[in-house]
C-alpha cells in the first residue's frame, strides 16, 4: 500500500437494511405509485432513512471520520441503480428518460414495474438468496452514459451531516455478466462483449466521486464466486483485469478514491490472485462461504484484506473465539492490513433483536441481526487491535451463547431423530408416471390445457385487518374463521365464474407461505418485526428454523376440505416444500442441511397423508427456491441436488397413484437444474415463464420432460394486466414447444400481492386465451 492509499477503517460493514426499520421506504414508494403523495415526498423519506442509517452505524461503533459506513441505499434495486447510472435504459423505455439520460422516480419506477403492453426488466435471483434483482438488457447498440449521478449526491449529503461515507455501486464485470442480450441482438453476441464501452462510465463515476472528496469506493464484484453466470470463466477472469487495469492502474489516485473490490455469497477461488494482481487497494472475501488463500498471492502486500468472518446472510450469534482466531491467522498472510467487515450486505437480515419483544429471552441470546453484527464486527476489530484481553467479557458472553444453544432443550429431538435414522429406500420414491397419469386422468376428467392459479389470491385490506383484529383477541376463533371462510368462498365464486378447471381456496388464512407453517410447526419462532427486503418494495419476515422439526397437528387439511365442499371441480391442497422452507426462513447452523430438510419433509409427508385422507385429490408442493439455494460452485451441485430433491419426495411419495402431486417454481435460471426438476417427480410442475417470455420452453423440450408443465402466462409481479392477445401468443409457442397433453395453464406465481381489480381481468384474458388456442388443438 502506497503512503498515498487512505486509511481503510478498522471495522466496516458491506451493506445495512434499507427499507426502513418499520418498512417506510415501502410504504412511501406504494403510496407515491397509487398516486398518494408525490416524489418529493418519497424523497424526503428515502433523505430521513439515510440519515437514521448513518446515525444508527455510528451509535454502534462504526467511525464517520474515515468510510465505515457504507452508502448503499436503494428506492427499488441496486443492480437496476447501476442501470441508472450507466444510461442502459431499454428502448421500449425511452420516453421516461429525460434529455440527460435521467430517470425520474416515476421513470424509474416504470423501468421496475412495466406499463401496458411494455413489460418490465426480468427479474431473477441475487445469487444465493432469496433477494431480486433487475436484469439489464444490453445488445450492441445500447448507449451507456453518465446518466446518474445520484451515488455522488447521496455522499455529499452524508458528507455535509458530518459523515464519510463509502459509495456502494454493482460493479461493472459483475453488472455485465448478470446482464441478458436484447432480442434483437446477433447470436454469440454477450454483455460481457461491450466491458470497454462501459469502463468510461464508471471512470466518470469514480472521478466525479473523488472531486466530491470520496476517499474509499465499494465495488460489488459477486459473479467472481460464481460458476452460475454465463460468461466462461477465462472470459470472466480476463474482464477483471481489464476493467480493473482501466479502473485501477490507467485511473489514477487522486482522480479516483481507492477502490474496495468486495465478492460476497462465496469462495472468489482462482479470481483472487487475479484481483490481488491487479491495482485495486483493498478486496473483502466472504470468510464465511468461502476461504482464505492459504499463503499469501503475489500484489496482496499492497492491499487490505477486509475479512467478512461476520455472516451477513443468517442471524446467529458468532462465536467470537473462533473468528478472532481467523482473524489471527490472516494476518500472516502478508496483507499490508487486515480489517473487519461481514462476509456480505446486512440488508439479508432484520435491524435489531432489540425490537422483538415476543421472541423467547434464550433464543434472543443466540441471535444477531444486523445491529447485533455490526457490534460484533467493531469488537472483534477492537480485538484484533489491541488483544483479545480488550475483549475478554465479550469473548465468554459469545462462547456462554454458543454453548447455551448447543444444549437448550427442543434442539435435539430423539424422536425426530429416529424417525429420520429409520427412512429406508422406499420412502423416497412412488410408481411409474406412466401408471399415474392414467389414474389421474379418469379421477380428475381435466379438458386440453386445464386451468389452475398458483395458489393465493389477493390478501385485502379486509383479510388484514381480521386478522389483525384476531391476534390482538377483538375477534374469536370462530367469528376469525368465518371470515377467511367468507372470503375462500368469494374465490371459489370468482374461479368458477371465470371457468377454471382446478381452483384453490386463496389462502386467505396465510400471512406468508413460510411463516404459516413456521407459525404450527415445532422447531421453528417467528419474529414480529424481522422485515427484509425480497424485491422492490417487497418484503417478508424470515421465521426461525432452531431446533429439530415437527408437526404437532394437521395445518391445512380443514382449510382444504371446507373449499372442496363448495365445488364439484377439484381443489389443490396447498403446502410450501422443505426447500424453500429452508431458503426463506434462517436456518440452524449446527447441522447439515439436508439432515433438516428430512425433518420438514416428514412433517409435510404427515399433512398430505392426512389431506389425501380428507378426500383431496390435487395437492401442490411448492419449491420456488429450489434453484435459490443451488451452490454458486458446480462442484458442489451434486450433493444439493441429491438432498433437496430427496427431500421433496420424501414429502410427496407417500401418496396412492390417482393423487396428483403438483409443484411450483418461480423466477430462477431453470435449466441449469432441469435435471433436478425432472428428480422431483411431480406430477405437474408450474414455473415462471411470462416476464422472460417462455424461454425456458427450449430447455424443457430438449430435456425430454416427460410429466406435466405449467409455463406461467401472467407475470404477477407487475401490476400490468396482460391482454388476451399476449396470454393467447404465449400458449402458442408452449403448444409448439410441448405436447399438449402435458401442458397446463396457470399464471407465473401466487397472486398475493396483487389486487382484485388486477387479478379478475387478467384470469379472465387467461380463459378467453386458453379457449382460442384449444379451438386450434
Amino acid at each position: 500500500m502506497s503512503e498515498t492509499t487512505p486509511t481503510f477503517p478498522a471495522s466496516s460493514v458491506l451493506g445495512y437494511p434499507r427499507i426502513g426499520p418499520r418498512r417506510e421506504l415501502k410504504k412511501a414508494l406504494e403510496a407515491f405509485w397509487a398516486g398518494r403523495t408525490s416524489a418529493d415526498e418519497v424523497e424526503a423519506t428515502a433523505a430521513d432513512l439515510r440519515k437514521r442509517t448513518r446515525t444508527r452505524l455510528a451509535e454502534l461503533g462504526l467511525a464517520t471520520d474515515v468510510p465505515a459506513i457504507p452508502s448503499a441505499f436503494s428506492f427499488y434495486d441496486h443492480v437496476l441503480d447501476a442501470t441508472a447510472v450507466v444510461g442502459a435504459v431499454p428502448a421500449r423505455f425511452a420516453d421516461v428518460v429525460g434529455a440527460d439520460g435521467a430517470l425520474d422516480l416515476a421513470g424509474y419506477s416504470t423501468v421496475a414495474r412495466g406499463r401496458g403492453d411494455d413489460l418490465p426488466l426480468e427479474m431473477t435471483k441475487w445469487f444465493d438468496t432469496n433477494y431480486h434483482y433487475l436484469v439489464p438488457e444490453i445488445g450492441p447498440e445500447t448507449t451507456f452514459r453518465y446518466a446518474s449521478d445520484r451515488p455522488v449526491r447521496e455522499f455529499k449529503e452524508a458528507l455535509a451531516d458530518g459523515v464519510l461515507t463509502r459509495p456502494v455501486i454493482v460493479g461493472p464485470v459483475t453488472y455485465l455478466a448478470l446482464a441478458k442480450a436484447t432480442e434483437d441482438a446477433p447470436e454469440g453476441f454477450a454483455p460481457i462483449d461491450r466491458l470497454a464501452d462501459l469502463l468510461p462510465v464508471y471512470a466518470e463515476l469514480l472521478t466525479d466521486l473523488a472531486a466530491a472528496g470520496a476517499t474509499w469506493v465499494q465495488l460489488e464484484e459477486p459473479a467472481l464466486v460464481s460458476d452460475s453466470v454465463a460468461v466462461p470463466a477465462e472470459q470472466l477472469l480476463a474482464s477483471v483485469i481489464e476493467a480493473y487495469r482501466a479502473l485501477a492502474t490507467e485511473l489514477t489516485r487522486p482522480t479516483r478514491p481507492a477502490i474496495l473490490v468486495a465478492a460476497p455469497y462465496g469462495d472468489l477461488g482462482a479470481a483472487f490472485p487475479v484481483l490481488a494482481a491487479t491495482d485495486v487497494e483493498a478486496i473483502s472475501i466472504d470468510l464465511v462461504r468461502g476461504h482464505a488463500p492459504a499463503e499469501s498471492v503475489p500484489g496482496l502486500e499492497t492491499k487490505t484484506l477486509v475479512a467478512g468472518v461476520i455472516d451477513g446472510h443468517n442471524i446467529w450469534r458468532a462465536d467470537l473465539d473462533a473468528k478472532l482466531a481467523i482473524l489471527e491467522q490472516l494476518e500472516g498472510l502478508g496483507a499490508a492490513a487486515v480489517t473487519v467487515g461481514t462476509s456480505t450486505s446486512l440488508f439479508h437480515v432484520p435491524h435489531t433483536t432489540t425490537d422483538e419483544p415476543n421472541l423467547d429471552t434464550t433464543l434472543t441470546s443466540w441471535l444477531a441481526f444486523a445491529d447485533e453484527k455490526v457490534v460484533e464486527v467493531v469488537t472483534l476489530a477492537e480485538g484484533l487491535t489491541e488483544g483479545r484481553e480488550a475483549i475478554h467479557e465479550q469473548l465468554l458472553a459469545a462462547t456462554d451463547a454458543v454453548n447455551s444453544r448447543r444444549t437448550a432443550p427442543g434442539v435435539v429431538n430423539p424422536e425426530v431423530r429416529d424417525r429420520v435414522a429409520a427412512l429406508d429406500e422406499s420412502a423416497f420414491n412412488r410408481g411409474p408416471f406412466d401408471e399415474r397419469k392414467i389414474a389421474q386422468a379418469a379421477r380428475l376428467n381435466l379438458p386440453p390445457l386445464p386451468t389452475t392459479s398458483i395458489g393465493s389470491f389477493p390478501q385485502t385490506t379486509e383479510i388484514r385487518t381480521a386478522r389483525a383484529a384476531f391476534g390482538k383477541g377483538e375477534l374469536t376463533e370462530a367469528q376469525y374463521d368465518e371470515e377467511m371462510k367468507a372470503e375462500i368462498r368469494r374465490v371459489v365464486e370468482l374461479q368458477e365464474s371465470i371457468g377454471f378447471d382446478v381452483l384453490v381456496h386463496g389462502e386467505p388464512e396465510r400471512n406468508d407461505m413460510v411463516q404459516y407453517f413456521a407459525e404450527n410447526l415445532d422447531g421453528f419462532a417467528v419474529t414480529q418485526n424481522g422485515w427484509v427486503q425480497s424485491y422492490g418494495s417487497r418484503c417478508t419476515r424470515p421465521s426461525i428454523l432452531w431446533g429439530d422439526v415437527s408437526r404437532p397437528k394437521a395445518i391445512t387439511v380443514e382449510w382444504s376440505a371446507y373449499t372442496q365442499s363448495l365445488t364439484e371441480k377439484p381443489v389443490k391442497g396447498m403446502l410450501t416444500g422443505p426447500v424453500t422452507i429452508l431458503a426463506w426462513s434462517f436456518v440452524r447452523d449446527d447441522q447439515p442441511l439436508g439432515d433438516t430438510a428430512n425433518q420438514v419433509g416428514l412433517a409435510l409427508r404427515d399433512e398430505i397423508a392426512d389431506l389425501e385422507a380428507a378426500g383431496i385429490a390435487v395437492i401442490q408442493v411448492d419449491e420456488p427456491a429450489l434453484r435459490e439455494l443451488l451452490p454458486l460452485r458446480v462442484e458442489d451441485h451434486a450433493a444439493y441436488l441429491d438432498w433437496s430433491v430427496r427431500s421433496f419426495r420424501l414429502s410427496t411419495a407417500g401418496v396412492r397413484p390417482d393423487t396428483q402431486i403438483h409443484t411450483h417454481l418461480c423466477y430462477s435460471e431453470f435449466g441449469e437444474i432441469i435435471g433436478a426438476i425432472d428428480g422431483l417427480d411431480a406430477d405437474v410442475t408450474s414455473i415462471e415463464a411470462a416476464r422472460s417470455k417462455m424461454e425456458i420452453l427450449g430447455d424443457i423440450s430438449a430435456a425430454g420432460y416427460p410429466r406435466g408443465i405449467g409455463p406461467g402466462v401472467y407475470d404477477i409481479h407487475s401490476p400490468r394486466v396482460p391482454s388476451e392477445a399476449e396470454v393467447e401468443e404465449l400458449l402458442t409457442e408452449a403448444v409448439k414447444a410441448i405436447a399438449v397433453d402435458q401442458l397446463w395453464v396457470n399464471p407465473d406465481c401466487g397472486l398475493k400481492t396483487r389486487r382484485y381489480e388486477e387479478v379478475a381481468p387478467s384470469l379472465e384474458h387467461i380463459l378467453e386465451a386458453t379457449r382460442k388456442v384449444r379451438a386450434t388443438l
